[in-house]
């Protein structure tokens, strides 16, 4: 399986995949790095480990269809069979959408449908879990789709709450949850125990 990954910032959990597959312990290609942002420290990371990588935004393709059109040939030059997204900020266009469907998966920190949607991301959601007294977070691993956080949900993992965890503790406990529960969930679709 070549997996292509989509991230703007370190894409900390595409990181963790990609080691998984060098070292064996994930049965996958970690083939493409797409960012939106070439100062990424993932392209940088990426590069260093042997994968392809492209900055592609709308100062590379000024209008949306091209760029939309521009990364789905991309990811299909490369025969990416799974698309993970670690970290990447911006809607993914219907053509990759069309040609990559039920193939696009997405990381998000909290149990969805939960502190979804456009806006919620990073620290925010964490915010909002305190201020709402909740006594479990979590992580929800998703297909992507048109929207912000509404595709079909995957796995979820649930994480506890102390009443004294405060933003950064919760936001710390879902960080270091999230590289291997991303690893177990792909492991799981490449072995068939997830139909995508």
């Amino acid at each position: 399986m070549n997996i292509g990954f989509l991230a703007s910032h370190n894409g900390s959990s595409s990181l963790a995949i990609t080691d998984a597959c060098l070292a064996g312990e994930l049965m996958a290609s970690p083939t493409v790095m797409i960012s939106n942002n070439s100062e990424s420290k993932a392209l940088e990371w990426a590069e260093n480990r042997g994968l392809k990588t492209f900055c592609m935004n709308s100062k590379t393709h000024l209008e949306a269809k091209d760029l939309d059109q521009a990364m789905a040939q991309k990811l299909q030059d490369h025969k990416i069979n799974l698309v993970v997204c670690s970290g990447y900020m911006k809607l993914i266009g219907p053509e990759t959408l069309r040609i990559f469907e039920n193939k696009i998966l997405n990381i998000h920190p909290s149990l969805l449908p939960k502190y979804g949607g456009a806006g919620m991301y990073g620290r925010k959601i964490h915010e909002a879990v305190k201020q709402n007294g909740d006594a479990q977070t979590g992580i929800t691993i998703h297909l992507v789709d048109t929207q912000y956080d509404t595709g079909k949900i995957l796995a979820q993992k649930v994480i506890d709450l102390l009443p004294e965890d405060d933003v950064s503790n919760i936001e710390e406990k879902v960080k270091q949850a999230e590289p291997e529960f991303y690893i177990e969930t792909i492991r799981k679709i490449i072995k068939g125990d997830i139909v995508l």
